[in-house]
């Protein structure tokens, strides 16, 4: 009715009223790197990667074997990989599924459990012991896709994060609350008050990944904990507040989980990946969806960066002025806390601008990636 109309037009006016920016690759000339340099770097891991299933999954892979030696595969598919045997199998579909001609010789999905309130320790340690399987991944129920199977009370997992605590296996959370009545931008810091410190209390030993942070709370309290607990960061939401989504027209493609944040967030997040921490890494959260599952009333949350995303963590850095730490952000800190060994080969890249195609394939359909139809302004090139 009219009050709602009105609330809307109330809501619109106070989103747009922020002094925000966003950050869409230009950057100042004090920290940009002259056209036609080269980094060599080692080549990346990401440490938080939706590879999807059947079909589809092919074309994933052809963007993310461009620039990774390995992925953490997220685990909420449907049905979800609840089980040590489930994630087996899933492995066995994602390696049948790689392009015959790998850019870098090898790539490793490593696979990761969907928890729940009912997960053993008996299976966490039957997991673990693959070798195979690297982590856990908690998400709240209904915080983000496919996630109705998720940890509806943490205490539930008590007994299978004691477990994972004393095999030195990671827990990776989507961390925000999905209590309904919490504001979605809020729902960050009210996880770390309510879930991460009490959780970082209760189980000292306990190898914690905050992924895909998007906030300054999130920053400051990963910098003022302990030494278990660390934190991946997306390229978009280093790039990107919450204009991209809303000034202008809703634009379903920046809609993502955690929601994009003010301008305040954003700087924070940047300041922290460029900070040379090895509390910050790689974690894309790269998540296809098909266009028509985007654009639609009520479209589904992720953005695809497959395509680009150490291209845009390279802007990012070169923002600031940190090329010099890229390396470590991309390729040494996660795999340091992963405990796996940082990778031998390299990859080059150069400053050089390139259009991003409008769409992809996407199985049997299509999706459309971060900056369809604009340039990325640096590209992978052979070393």
């Amino acid at each position: 009715g009219q009050r709602t109309s009105n609330n809307i037009q109330i809501l619109t006016t106070i989103l747009l009223s922020y002094p925000i920016t966003t950050y869409q690759g230009t950057m100042s000339s004090q920290s940009s790197a002259p056209e036609g340099t080269k980094l060599t770097i080692t080549l990346p891991d990401d440490f938080h990667h939706h590879f999807r299933d059947g079909p589809a999954t092919a074309n994933v892979l052809e963007h993310a074997t461009q620039q990774f030696g390995r992925a953490i595969a997220m685990p909420n598919l449907r049905p979800p990989v609840t089980t040590t045997e489930m994630a087996l199998e899933y492995r066995q579909r994602i390696l049948s599924s790689l392009p015959k001609d790998l850019p870098h010789g090898s790539f490793e999905p490593l696979m990761t459990l969907y928890l729940t309130d009912n997960t053993s320790p008996d299976e966490i340690k039957k997991a673990f012991a693959t070798g195979h399987i690297k982590a856990c991944k908690y998400y709240p129920a209904g915080a983000t896709t496919n996630s109705d199977a998720g940890v509806t009370d943490v205490k539930k997992t008590y007994p299978a994060l004691r477990a994972m605590e004393e095999i030195g296996m990671v827990l990776c959370i989507h961390s925000e609350v999905s209590t309904p009545g919490i504001d979605i931008f809020d729902r960050e810091p009210v996880f770390i008050e309510e879930i991460i410190k009490p959780l970082v209390k209760d189980m000292p030993k306990l190898k914690i990944v905050m992924e895909h942070i998007s906030t300054k709370d999130a920053v400051d309290y990963v910098m003022t904990a302990p030494d278990n607990v660390k934190a991946s960061i997306t390229c978009h939401h280093l790039l990107y507040n919450r204009n991209a989504l809303l000034v202008g027209g809703i634009k379903p493609h920046f809609y993502c989980l955690p929601i994009l944040k003010r301008e305040t967030h954003r700087e924070a997040l940047l300041r922290a990946a460029t900070s040379g921490s090895n509390k910050f890494f790689l974690g894309t959260d790269s998540a296809p969806h098909a266009v028509e599952a985007k654009e639609a009333a009520c479209g589904c949350a992720g953005a695809y960066t497959a395509h680009c995303a150490v291209q845009l963590y390279a802007e990012a850095f070169e923002s600031m002025g940190a090329l010099d730490k890229l390396e470590a952000f991309c390729s040494f800190h996660g795999a340091d806390h992963y405990q796996l060994p940082r990778n031998k080969q390299k990859i080059t890249l150069e400053k050089k601008s390139w259009i991003v195609p409008k769409r992809y394939s996407f199985g049997i359909s299509q999706l459309v990636p971060i900056r369809a139809g604009e340039s990325v302004a640096w590209s992978i090139v052979p070393n």
